[in-house]
């Protein structure tokens, strides 16, 4: 069976009353809220697909910190999925409405979990906080 091997990133960044802010992406193909990830290309190492993803669809340079759980599922057409996740704090970059995402939002990680389209998306906001200093 196919696996459909994909990265991405549960992107932070501190803010100055709130304790920290999760970025979120707008996908308008499938009208859902998530993290930024998406395929890894042939021969790419996962950490770099991650940092990559999050820079073609936030517009932001990031620092890799601690990997976060693995998401596996089952897409429409029955192929596996599997996105390996990292935790990673934004370190500069703007965004600019692209292709793939139409919005960001910078959200306190209950908001965040609150908006988040996928259910098993929400466990990644546990997770971050986990491993993050202070957390």
């Amino acid at each position: 069976m196919t696996v459909v091997l994909a990265a991405g990133c549960v992107l932070w960044r501190r803010a100055p009353l709130s304790g920290i802010e999760i970025a979120l992406v707008h996908r308008p193909r499938y009208d859902d809220w998530s993290f930024p990830k998406g395929k890894l290309k042939r021969g790419e190492e996962p950490g770099a697909g991650a940092m990559r993803e999050v820079r073609e669809e936030t517009g932001m340079d990031c620092r890799l910190g601690p990997p976060l759980p693995t998401a596996r599922y089952v897409l429409e057409d029955g192929r596996r999925k599997e996105v390996r996740y990292w935790a990673a704090e934004a370190t500069g970059g703007t965004f600019a409405p692209n292709r793939e995402v139409d919005r960001v939002r910078w959200l306190p990680p209950p908001e965040a979990r609150a908006l988040l389209t996928q259910e098993r998306d929400g466990e990644l906001v546990g997770a971050l906080l986990a491993v993050l200093p202070g957390g």
